[in-house]
């Protein structure tokens, strides 16, 4: 992942924020030590934003679309009320086992429940509504993830999608590959979609943060 912010404004933003539990910043390490593609970790900063939304929100029904190792779903679980529920989709069995591990270790992990398969099956199946949804998963369903979690979502809940500066490949015209394409196609719907407002956040790879407008 490119560096889109300086890396000594991102680690004094991450000083200046809320701190990551030590259960979450235990699953970050195992995740750089051990997997492959550690950069898809969300990390303390944005870890950090999650959990105040979650908060602002009021929420205590998530849905996580794209789990990786927990680290987003551990963030969410620690912000929601005892009587809170995480509900993260995966598709890798092997991410989801780091996953587990942790999440049985943390107080908070009981609130967390995985469900292994295609996101937009487990979604279809899924009845709302959802307080907070995040969508962090493959790049080329962004779109159809978006709109089916419009239709879950609560009246004043929010929708959260990362990683949609991507890597800043998202200024490219024409788009370098169907990722990049897919990822400027859900921004610019999202911009004109009228039944929403949304603020793109620069917090690390991009977050676009959704609201459904009032009666809708």
């Amino acid at each position: 992942m490119k560096t889109l912010v300086a890396p000594e404004i991102e680690a004094y933003a991450q000083a200046q924020s809320m701190p990551e539990s030590d259960a979450a910043r235990a699953l970050r390490e195992e995740t750089q030590r051990t997997m492959a593609y550690a950069q898809m970790l969300v990390g303390p900063l944005e870890g950090a934003f999650l959990k105040m939304v979650t908060q602002l929100v009021g929420a205590r029904r998530v849905l996580e679309i794209g789990m990786f190792t927990g680290y987003s779903a551990l963030c969410f679980a620690e912000a929601l009320p005892d009587d809170g529920r995480v509900i993260t989709c995966e598709i890798d069995e092997t991410s989801a086992a780091l996953g587990r591990k942790y999440f049985a270790n943390s107080p908070h992990g009981r609130k967390i429940e995985i469900r292994l398969g295609p996101a937009l099956e487990t979604m279809r199946e899924l009845t709302g509504p959802f307080d907070l949804i995040f969508i962090d998963a493959d790049k080329v369903n962004y779109l159809n993830y978006y709109r089916r979690a419009l239709d879950l979502l609560s009246p004043a809940g929010v929708i959260l999608v990362d990683n949609v500066l991507w890597d800043g490949d998202v200024l490219k015209q024409p788009p370098p590959d169907e990722k990049t394409a897919a990822i400027q196609e859900l921004n610019r719907t999202v911009a004109n979609d009228p039944r929403v407002t949304a603020v793109l956040v620069t917090i690390r790879d991009g977050v676009l943060t959704i609201r459904k407008k009032a009666g809708v």
